[in-house]
């Protein structure tokens, strides 16, 4: 079949990967400009050089022996590497979490900067407005749950009402760079007041450049200041992290905000959606559980299912 992926995640490329491998003619398209998602490293040009955060997921653990596997061979090929501050089990993309996304994409032509507003019937087909005159004989939608509930309505309001069924936790994130060394010991800071997670992403393996600190809100504060102005944000946060340290924090040299709307979901249980009759599916961690882990098997899932009708 000819298949269209909406959505360049993990999850969408785990199951463009499968489906490739069985046969099909699979087209990727992502409305954003590059690899990442919610695996995203922000770059960011300084009067220090290069400061590299990892804005979004900030590791990620392997326990189910496919995805094992799977990042052993991403190890070998220099994409991830262990980070042990966050746990025997943590990995990080290197030289930032995008790493994986990318090396995952660079296996197709992904259109970026595709965005699909409806999935409409065309004969027995689908065409994905406004992107072209194109006609795919399935589709798979691979984006966050609230995205995809709109997505699905026309072609399976069943798939819908189960997206809509599976809320997600904002996040606010602070991304802030120092000449100096902050003065915490711990590359890690976890619940902690206003602070769901704050991390020394220089400290990371494969990274450099000056004192780097990824700082996220947590869930029910980000919630709460959800539509505040950035730089308060910035602000509300940075003294947060202050609030880590024995010493005044260095005066910054970068300061950036980032509100994650759909940043950690409570997910279901079915793996992943597949209508085979209208030829319309679903992957994604809201499908599975919020890791990682859980998006590439959700992606994996779905594959081996149409697989298996459509061998």
């Amino acid at each position: 079949m000819k298949i269209a992926v909406v959505g360049a995640g993990i999850a969408g490329l785990s199951c463009a990967e499968v489906l490739q491998a069985q046969g099909h003619v699979v087209e990727v398209f992502d409305k954003g400009r590059g690899a990442g998602g919610r695996m995203a490293t922000r770059r960011v040009a300084s009067a220090a050089g290069e400061i590299a955060f990892d804005h979004g997921a900030q590791y990620f653990t392997a326990r189910d022996p496919a995805f094992a596997a799977m990042v052993e061979r991403w190890r070998s090929e220099d994409v991830v590497a262990h980070w042990p501050s966050a746990g025997d089990d943590a990995w990080v993309g290197t030289p930032g979490m995008n790493a994986v996304v990318k090396a995952m994409a660079q296996r197709f032509d992904v259109h970026w900067n595709s965005r699909v507003e409806t999935i409409r019937r065309v004969g027995a087909g689908w065409a994905l407005d406004p992107l072209s005159d194109a006609t795919f004989d399935a589709v798979v939608v691979a984006i966050p749950a609230e995205q995809a509930a709109v997505l699905l309505e026309a072609p399976d309001a069943t798939m819908a009402t189960a997206a809509r069924a599976c809320s997600s936790a904002p996040c606010w994130t602070a991304m802030v760079a120092f000449h100096q060394r902050v003065a915490i010991a711990a590359d890690i800071v976890k619940q902690s007041g206003i602070i769901g997670w704050a991390a020394r992403n220089s400290a990371k393996p494969g990274r450099g450049g000056p004192e780097a600190w990824v700082i996220q809100g947590s869930p029910q504060w980000s919630r709460d200041h959800l539509e505040d102005a950035q730089s308060d944000v910035v602000d509300a946060l940075l003294a947060a992290l202050a609030a880590e340290a024995i010493d005044p924090l260095p005066e910054p040299i970068l300061r950036i905000g980032h509100r994650w709307r759909y940043a950690r979901v409570a997910a279901g249980d079915a793996g992943a959606l597949w209508n085979d009759a209208a030829r319309i599916g679903a992957v994604g961690d809201w499908l599975l559980a919020p890791r990682v882990e859980s998006a590439w098997l959700s992606g994996r899932k779905l594959a081996e299912r149409i697989g298996a009708a459509h061998a």
